[in-house]
């Protein structure tokens, strides 16, 4: 068994390693396509799975509805994507790549939290709790358990947006 020291050697050098990924792909994302990876993850996903409703396409990417939408207004604003309500059911939004997001596409970089996602789907189910547990671990470390989590490297927040609580002013 390894020493105390060579463990905790190797979890902060695990921890270097994932950020450094994050970020130099991050950089290279916004570099190469001026959006975020985020954004880039977005655009990914629906060349390969558009039209696409607004919550399936949160649910693919573990994110909040209201957070993507701000992902989408984004999009959408770059004329990267377009929303179409529903001929069935008017309530229901789906997304779809322009021309420019297909385009844009083509020559893209990976998105890691693409690769993170796939290969975490891929774990059974002790694996996968055994990094939950362990990541849970860390945070607990860190004391960032209530931090909201921001999108990676981005300011944006993955939580659904809370309302605003209305005071009643008004005496009886």
């Amino acid at each position: 068994m390894k020493s105390k020291s060579v463990l905790v050697a190797e979890i902060i050098d695990d921890i270097r390693r994932i950020f450094q990924v994050l970020t130099e792909q991050s950089k290279r994302a916004e570099n190469e396509t001026g959006l975020t990876s985020s954004q880039l993850w977005v655009v990914k996903i629906l060349k390969i799975t558009s039209p696409m409703k607004v919550s399936d396409l949160a649910h693919h990417m573990y994110l909040h509805p209201a957070t993507m939408v701000g992902l989408l207004d984004r999009l959408e604003a770059k004329g990267l994507v377009k929303r179409a309500r529903s001929e069935q059911d008017r309530r229901v939004v789906h997304i779809d790549l322009t021309d420019q997001g297909r385009d844009l596409e083509i020559n893209s970089p990976e998105v890691v939290q693409s690769l993170l996602v796939k290969g975490l789907e891929t774990l059974i189910g002790r694996k996968l709790a055994t990094i939950s547990e362990g990541l849970a671990e860390v945070v607990a470390i860190l004391g960032v358990k209530d931090v909201p989590p921001h999108l990676i490297l981005s300011s944006e927040t993955n939580s659904p947006k809370r309302r605003k609580r209305v005071v009643n002013t008004s005496r009886p």
